[in-house]
């Protein structure tokens, strides 16, 4: 221990000021990058604003993580971490598709203003179910609709498309309205997600789980827009799945408790023996005393 811990009563060390700052800290980067976003779009460097926002969805994404690691939790963290999502992919996101697909169109900036307010009405239904203790253990491990940065990096899918190809019909004034009021259903909606800090990957999977960061470095590098396409589009393709699981966990209050890994097993399992009684290939039972009964029946 350090100059800079001190031990509490229970001798857990107590992280100074500094440390547990840090947390914050990057939220309120994530949040800055947000609004550099919006500075870019209005300068016209389309491909900067999107970066930005990427990097606020990486902030985020670490911030809770290392408060957990640092054991710097707080209220008025939780509280910074919302309003900074509100700004980094509920304004900005907005603003920088009226000013570069939306603009010059009243009913544009009206499509603008209902995906901010999703955003903003799905972090208030978020603060409200942390503190809902009588939800089901299992509930965790999923969230109620899209989470904000999931949203505003769905939302950015046009003008990815449009930074990569140029103008078409991926850019066009009706499909961006469509597609951000769809965006914005998700959003508010209470569709299951994945919660992605709850996934784990089994050791066999590790090497192609290391493959695919490599390969989604390599993307980052030389096709940039196009990887944010392809991820959007993998993280709607989950959708199906995670609401299939959220109702086979919900039918079954024994696996409540069980972690999610684990839950994964059985639902293979189960896959597993309804593919061989639809081939017919399920093993016979033990004959009971009935069946030996009529066996003799039959043998006279």
């Amino acid at each position: 221990m350090n100059e800079h811990e001190m031990t509490g009563e229970q001798g857990r060390p107590i992280r100074s000021a500094g440390v547990r700052l840090v947390p914050s800290a990057i939220t309120v980067l994530a949040m800055c990058a947000g609004l550099s976003a919006i500075k870019m779009a209005l300068d016209g460097s389309v491909g900067l604003a999107i970066a930005l926002i990427g990097a606020a969805a990486l902030l985020d994404g670490v911030d809770g993580r290392i408060a957990r690691l640092l054991d710097a939790t707080t209220r008025i963290g939780a509280e910074l971490d919302s309003l900074a999502d509100a700004i980094s992919f509920g304004v900005a996101p907005a603003i920088v598709l009226y000013v570069t697909l939306l603009t010059g169109n009243n009913f544009g900036w009206v499509v603008a203003l209902i995906f901010a307010v999703s955003i903003v009405l799905r972090l208030a239904r978020f603060n409200t179910l942390i503190d809902d203790t009588e939800a089901p253990a299992y509930h965790k491990d999923y969230f109620v609709g899209v989470p904000a940065p999931a949203g505003g990096l769905i939302a950015l899918a046009p003008l990815a498309a449009y930074a990569q190809w140029g103008a078409g019909w991926w850019s066009s004034f009706p499909l961006v309205v469509i597609w951000m009021v769809i965006a914005s259903a998700l959003i508010v909606s209470r569709i299951p997600t994945l919660a992605m800090k709850q996934v784990s990957v089994p050791p066999r999977m590790a090497v192609a789980l290391l493959i695919s960061v490599a390969l989604m470095a390599a993307g980052l590098v030389t096709y940039p827009y196009i990887l944010l396409i392809a991820v959007v589009f993998l993280y709607l393709a989950h959708i199906p799945y995670a609401v299939h699981t959220k109702r086979w966990v919900a039918a079954r209050p024994e696996t409540w408790h069980i972690p999610p890994a684990e839950r994964r097993a059985l639902r293979r399992s189960n896959a597993q023996r309804r593919s061989l009684a639809r081939l017919g290939l399920r093993r016979s039972k033990p004959r009971g005393r009935s069946s030996r009964v009529a066996g003799r029946g039959r043998a006279r």
